[in-house]
This record gives C-alpha cells, structure tokens and sequence, in this order.
C-alpha cells in the first residue's frame, strides 16, 4: 500500500509539479485520505491520495481480491481566486473514501453526491466521474495489478445531476461542450437543460 502511494505521488508531481499545500482525513473504518493542491497558470487542481491504496471491489462480489481490480484517484480542478474552494478537502476525502465505506466503484459516467456543497457557497454538490489520461496520465503498477487511473471531477449543479439520470453522462457533457460551458468556473451557473 505505501509503495503504491509513494509510486502515485512522485508521478503526481512529474505530471503536476510540486504540491502547494495537502491536508488528510481519516474515517472510521477506512484509511487516511489526502488531498494535494496543486496552484498553477490560475488553476487550483485538487488531488486525492490514498485511494488508490486498495483496488475498488464491486460490492456484489462474494470475494474481494486485495491485488487485482481498477484503482484510481480524484482530481478536480478550478479556477483560483472565485471562491474559497480549499474547503473542497473534506467532500473530496468523502468521495475518496467511498470505495472504502460503501463499497462503490468509482469508475467514469459515474455521479457521486455529498448531499452538500463542495465549498461554501457552491451552487454544486455533486460531480460526474470524467475520463482519466488527460492531465495525468495512468500510471502502470507491477502485474497482476490494475493501473492507478486519475479521474477528473466535474462539479454539477442539483439540475444537471437529476438531468444527467435521466439521459445519461454523454448527454450532459455534449451540453456542457456546445454551450461553452466552463467546467472550472467555481461559481458558474447551470447549464440550459431545456
């Protein structure tokens, strides 16, 4: 478990540079969360360390296999300066730590909710699980484990959430993208829906 999160951190940084800041959180029943921060160009990108600890076990299989199975780690990313978002720490180790607690498979497509907002005043309290590879690429791990994949978050607000049950994550990002959209906003508003 250290040496994957030591394997994760040094590839976080040759990917993001050097963290600014980090903070961690334990729950009971689950292991330490951190989160990373990471300030460049304007951007404040957040980055969850410690899920990848563990592969994520489907919560219907009769065995858990303590090596193999998908592992991934969180990052969102926002504009500086809009918003306290610092105080994102704790919804970020609360949705980290869900493969842990609930036994949930955070995989892309996904919506994951907080029930509230990801940081005082924002109109979100939930996100969508985007595709990794982009900003940080996968980093492959000794056979037989999995990848760690970096899934980004997407912040949505409660209307983009109940619209995204409905037609699906595709749907909602195509809004998103014609619209123009922008993802890092912190304080954006939702998109038209209708």
């Amino acid at each position: 478990m250290a040496d994957v999160l030591a394997r994760v951190e040094t590839h976080l940084r040759a990917a993001l540079g050097a963290p600014d800041a980090r903070a961690a959180v334990t729950f009971l029943g689950a292991e330490r969360i951190e989160v990373l921060r990471f300030t460049t160009s304007g951007l404040r990108r957040y980055v969850t360390l410690g899920m990848s600890a563990r592969p994520m076990t489907d919560p219907l299989a009769t065995v858990s296999d303590p090596v193999r199975g998908p592992r991934a780690e969180l990052v969102l990313s926002v504009r500086a300066g809009g918003a306290d978002t610092d105080q994102v720490l704790r919804p970020l180790t609360v949705l980290a730590a869900s493969p842990q607690v609930e036994g949930v498979v955070v995989a892309p497509g996904n919506s994951l909710d907080v029930g509230e907002p990801l940081w005082p005043g924002a109109p979100f309290a939930a996100v969508l699980v985007a595709e990794g590879g982009g900003l940080v690429p996968d980093l492959a791990l000794d056979e037989p484990m999995d990848p760690v994949r970096f899934l980004p978050l997407l912040p949505m607000t409660p209307n983009e959430a109940a619209w995204k049950r409905v037609h699906g994550a595709a749907a909602l990002q195509e809004r998103w993208l014609t619209q123009g959209v922008d993802l890092r906003d912190p304080l954006r508003g939702g998109v038209a829906l209708t």
